[in-house]
C-alpha cells in the first residue's frame, strides 16, 4: 500500500511522518475516508487549520502536549489525530502493533505526560485481559467512537483511569466535546427534533460530494446524524442517531434505547438493535445478542423499562458482534445478517 494523506493511506510510520512534516509545515487539506457504517462511504476534506485547530483545543483541555499510544487505525479521524497531537508534542507515538500486548504498549508511552485514546472494544479487552491497571499512570485515557458502557466506564475508573468519553466526528477532525461540554471554540446547539448541531474552527471543509455537503453543512454550522439534549450545566447527552430511530407498526422506536436495556440482561455481554424493512411492521426491529436469550424473554425484559411496542420482533444469538477496523459494530453487516 502506498502512503498518502488525500486520503489517508499507509502503514502508523509512514503516515505519521507524512503527518509530522505537515503539521510544521502546511499544505494541502487531509482527506479522511468515512466508514460507512450506516451509509455510503464519503471523503471529508480537512484544512490545515481545522485539523490544527482541534488537536490545540484537545491538548490545552487535557493539560498540555504529552506522549500518545497510537491503537487506532491511522485511515480513520480518531488514529489520525493520535498523530498530529504527537507531531505538535515533537514526540513520535508508541505503535500498538509493534507491541506483544496493548498493555505493554500502554506501558512504553514517553513523555512527563502520557495519553491513550482507545474505543470501547479495546478497553473491555484490556479488562479481560487483566492488565487494565496500566492505564492507571496514564495522564488521560480518551475513548470515542462508540457509547461506553457504564459497567465498563465503572471498571476503568476503579482501576484509576482517568477516563475523558469523547464525542465527535470525522466532520469535526475528531472529538469536540469532552465529558459533554465542547473544547474550546466548539458550540452545540439542539434543534426542536433534537438533532445536534456543531460549529467552530475543528469543522471540516467538506464532503468531495458538493451535494452532499449542502445537505449537512449550512451557516457555519454542521448538522450532525446524532440525536441529544443540553442539561442545565451545559453538557451535551447523545441519546441516539436520526436513522437509529425506526417506526414500526407506526411507532417511534429508538433502537439504542433497546440495545442498553438488553444489555443489562445478567445473559447477554453485548447487544445491537436495528430496524430492517418489513412488509407488515414498515420496519422489524431486530436484536443482535451475544448470549443466552429468546425471544420472549427479551421482549418481556425491554417490556419492564420501556413500551412493549419497543420490543424486538426477533432475536438473533452470535458468538460475537460484527465489528469494522475501528472498533464500531458493523451495523450495515447486521443489517444483511436479519
Amino acid at each position: 500500500m502506498t502512503s498518502g494523506l488525500r486520503p489517508v493511506e499507509g502503514s502508523p510510520r509512514e503516515v505519521f511522518a507524512l503527518v509530522d512534516a505537515w503539521v510544521r509545515e502546511g499544505g494541502a487539506p487531509i482527506v479522511v475516508r468515512t466508514s460507512g457504517s450506516t451509509g455510503e462511504p464519503k471523503d471529508v476534506v480537512l484544512s490545515h487549520r481545522a485539523v490544527l485547530a482541534s488537536a490545540r483545543a484537545s491538548l490545552d483541555r487535557l493539560g498540555g502536549p504529552g506522549g500518545w499510544l497510537q491503537a487506532m487505525p491511522v485511515t480513520g479521524v480518531g488514529g489520525l489525530q493520535v498523530l498530529v497531537r504527537s507531531a505538535v508534542a515533537g514526540l513520535e507515538p508508541v505503535y500498538a502493533d509493534e507491541y506483544a500486548s496493548l498493555g505493554a504498549a500502554v506501558a512504553a508511552i514517553p513523555g512527563q505526560r502520557r495519553y491513550a485514546s482507545l474505543v470501547p472494544t479495546q478497553a473491555h479487552r484490556l479488562v479481560e485481559s487483566g492488565e487494565v491497571g496500566v492505564l492507571a499512570g496514564l495522564d488521560a485515557v480518551l475513548i470515542g467512537g462508540a457509547a461506553v458502557p457504564s459497567d465498563l466506564l465503572e471498571t476503568l475508573r476503579s482501576a484509576g483511569a482517568r477516563v475523558v468519553r469523547t464525542y465527535g466526528m470525522s466532520e469535526t477532525c475528531g472529538g469536540c466535546v469532552y465529558d459533554g461540554l465542547p473544547l474550546d471554540g466548539v458550540r452545540v446547539r439542539v434543534d426542536e427534533a433534537g438533532q445536534v448541531h456543531l460549529a467552530g474552527p475543528v469543522l471540516f471543509d467538506g464532503y468531495a460530494d458538493a451535494e452532499a455537503t449542502a445537505r449537512v453543512l449550512r451557516d457555519g454550522w454542521f448538522a450532525t446524524a446524532d440525536l441529544g439534549s443540553i442539561d442545565e450545566d451545559g453538557r451535551l447527552h447523545i441519546t441516539g442517531r436520526i436513522d437509529d430511530v425506526v417506526i414500526s407498526g407506526g411507532v417511534n422506536v429508538p433502537t439504542p434505547a433497546v440495545a442498553a436495556r438488553l444489555r443489562e440482561h445478567p445473559a447477554v455481554s453485548a447487544a445491537e438493535v436495528v430496524g430492517v424493512p418489513d412488509d407488515e411492521w414498515g420496519h422489524r426491529v431486530v436484536a443482535f445478542v451475544v448470549g443466552r436469550l429468546d425471544l420472549e424473554t427479551a421482549r418481556a425484559w425491554v417490556a419492564e423499562r420501556h413500551p412493549r411496542s419497543w420490543a424486538p420482533r426477533d432475536v438473533v444469538v452470535l458468538d460475537a458482534l460484527p465489528l469494522l477496523g475501528n472498533g464500531k459494530v458493523d451495523r450495515m453487516h447486521l443489517k444483511e445478517l436479519a
